[in-house]
């Protein structure tokens, strides 16, 4: 009989994490989702949809207005061929532009030895970016030294 409740329980337990039990539900991570911190214009409403998008996945969003953000992008390293219209901090890591917040999650899960990832410009069909015709777009990586590569595709 013990033997069936520990087999049920490791059971369960495979169940539970790979169904996103006691890792978070919504995102994977184990525990509270990490701040992130957002640099956007006062006035660009996909930069206000896209942090309603991490909301909504967990995360708590401190945003910044700002006219500068170009100094910004270049303070944190970010490629000039991979900007769009906000930048984000979170956990050591930068995040440019529409990433998904699950593409966030995954790279706070993994934590690769990166700079940070972006999604270049503000492909149609990327969080906060709403369309009825959305396009295929990668999620790109790069490094300190600049680097690039890509993480994923939507």
């Amino acid at each position: 009989m013990l033997h069936k409740i520990k087999w049920l329980a490791g059971t369960l337990g495979v169940a539970a994490v790979t169904l996103g039990g006691p890792l978070s539900a919504r995102s994977g991570a184990a525990g509270p989702l990490p701040v992130i911190t957002v640099y956007k214009s006062a006035t660009c409403g996909c930069c206000a949809n896209w942090v309603e998008h991490v909301r909504a996945a967990g995360f708590k969003v401190v945003v910044h207005d700002t006219t500068n953000l170009a100094a910004i992008k270049q303070r944190y390293g970010v490629p000039k061929h991979l900007t769009s219209c906000h930048t984000a901090l979170v956990d050591g890591y930068v995040i440019e532009g529409h990433v998904p917040a699950d593409v966030i999650v995954r790279l706070l899960r993994e934590r690769p030895e990166l700079a940070g990832v972006a999604v270049p410009g503000m492909p149609a069909g990327s969080p906060g970016m709403d369309s009825p015709l959305p396009v295929r777009y990668a999620i790109m990586t790069f490094d300190r030294a600049g680097r690039t590569a890509v993480f994923a595709h939507r």
